[in-house]
């Protein structure tokens, strides 16, 4: 976990946060505490530590505001654990569906990937030059010794000289589709375990967890395979590395970074709230609440890669509450998040900054997508408030879906040209999207009184 990232000081993550979110400054600054707070922790005595709790945040608001991208783009700020799991999906224990335990599984399947990735990274540079001798010895073996009386064929010098005409051909690439055999690992796919007669219900979790546990018993089998030395680079490189990792090192550090610093964003929270009285499907959704209170309370999750204790797990929810209320949850899942921030409808304006100023806006996706073609795509600054005008239009005449309107409206006016390319519009061609071109396409979306195929 890179220290100097993870911390930055709460207006340094809100700072950040702007960069690729339009507004919501209460529930930003709600979340750059929360994140920040994990970093004090860590800083405090040990006597302490393990009874400071994190302040579950629940975000409020309708769809398209940002509640989901503020989430993820914390995650990726601070560089740890992170799930989206929706709350809808979950059944109640002992009905056919996921069960809330797998959304912790997969925070861990999420820790070990990025503790992975890391590892990888560090040892690719070895791991090359290991990739490098190998090739080079299957293009010219090295002298096997048998006894004493045995005698290089060449002396050692033409030996080393010969090895390196082949490093420098291997290096620039001009041994590439040279066919060479290699030994490469055979595979088990998971899938083989159902056909000894596992049914298709039982927990993904486990269906690996049994496979890892076989693979462990079986011996390594290899296989010869004839691949170009490109193709032989790609896969010994991924079997090097792998031999190189620490995978029970990676385990107990994956286990660490989840409990400590791991973040789950439920979804679609309000959709469990139960609304009705008695018998019918509110008694469903309050089973799955009580299922979720303990994991949010803290207890201990067995997973494939150990047990994971989730008392210092950051939740988030986040539910539009149109049909709902956070008061129609049970009142011991509504004290497990103690923070609760209203997110605000967009605005026109917003809608125009949002096209404008975030490093990833939809105008510079569409011009990434054509500069590939060859084709530059401009927009002018009217253009860009005569979208924004128009999105803003539609959700207040059709259904409000926030910020996912503007690419409902980016691709009814592009797509034309994006067809186009490169068969009528050639490479080399500039396109300047104007106000006039953005009324004259969206004319017939705006008029439409059916807008229904045009809602996400």
């Amino acid at each position: 976990m890179s220290t100097d990232i993870y911390a930055l000081t709460p207006k340094e993550i809100v700072k950040e946060l702007d960069k690729y979110i339009i507004g919501q400054k209460e529930a930003k600054c709600n979340v750059a505490v929360a994140l920040r707070n994990r970093w004090r922790r860590m800083q405090v005595a040990e006597h302490l530590k393990e009874d400071i709790v994190p302040n579950n945040i629940l975000m409020i608001g309708p769809t398209g505001v940002g509640k989901t991208e503020i989430a993820r783009r914390l995650a990726k700020i601070a560089k740890v654990p992170f799930v989206k799991v929706e709350a809808s999906k979950f059944t109640e224990v002992g009905y056919v569906g996921r069960d809330v335990e797998s959304m912790v599984r997969d925070l861990m399947e999420r820790a070990v990937a990025m503790v992975k990735a890391e590892k990888m990274e560090e040892l690719q540079h070895k791991a090359i030059q290991q990739v490098e001798e190998t090739i080079i010895d299957i293009l010219y073996p090295p002298l096997k010794v048998k006894g004493e009386a045995d005698k290089w064929l060449d002396d050692e010098q033409n030996r080393y000289a010969t090895r390196e005409r082949f490093r420098e051909k291997y290096r620039s690439g001009a041994l590439d589709q040279q066919q060479i055999e290699i030994k490469v690992s055979k595979s088990t796919s998971p899938s083989h375990i159902n056909s000894m007669g596992i049914g298709p219900a039982i927990d993904e979790g486990m269906i690996m967890s049994f496979q890892d546990m076989l693979n462990s018993f079986l011996p390594k089998q290899t296989k010869n395979k004839k691949v170009s030395i490109a193709e032989a680079r790609v896969l010994l490189l991924a079997e090097e590395i792998t031999k190189l990792i620490d995978m029970s090192a990676v385990k107990e550090e994956a286990l660490a970074r989840a409990s400590s610093s791991g973040i789950i964003f439920i979804d679609e929270i309000d959709k469990i709230a139960n609304t009705t009285q008695g018998q019918g499907p509110g008694v469903s959704r309050e089973g799955v609440q009580r299922d979720l209170l303990p994991i949010i309370e803290g207890s201990s999750i067995n997973t494939k890669y150990g047990v994971i204790n989730t008392d210092h797990i950051l939740f988030i929810g986040a539910g539009a509450f149109h049909m709902a209320k956070p008061s129609d949850l049970i009142p011991e899942l509504q004290g497990r998040f103690p923070i609760r921030v209203t997110l605000e409808n967009l605005s026109q304006k917003d809608f125009y900054k949002i096209l404008d100023e975030p490093k990833s806006a939809l105008p510079m996706q569409y011009q990434a997508l054509l500069t590939v073609e060859g084709v530059t795509l401009n927009f002018d600054l009217e253009a860009k408030q005569e979208i924004a005008a128009t999105a803003y239009l539609l959700n207040e005449e059709v259904e409000n879906i926030g910020a996912r309107r503007l690419q409902t409206v980016m691709s009814y006016l592009l797509n034309p040209i994006l067809f186009d390319v490169p068969d009528t519009i050639l490479p080399n061609t500039t396109i300047t999207i104007t106000k006039e071109m953005v009324k004259a396409s969206l004319a017939d979306l705006v008029q439409r009184k059916d807008l229904n195929q045009y809602i996400l």
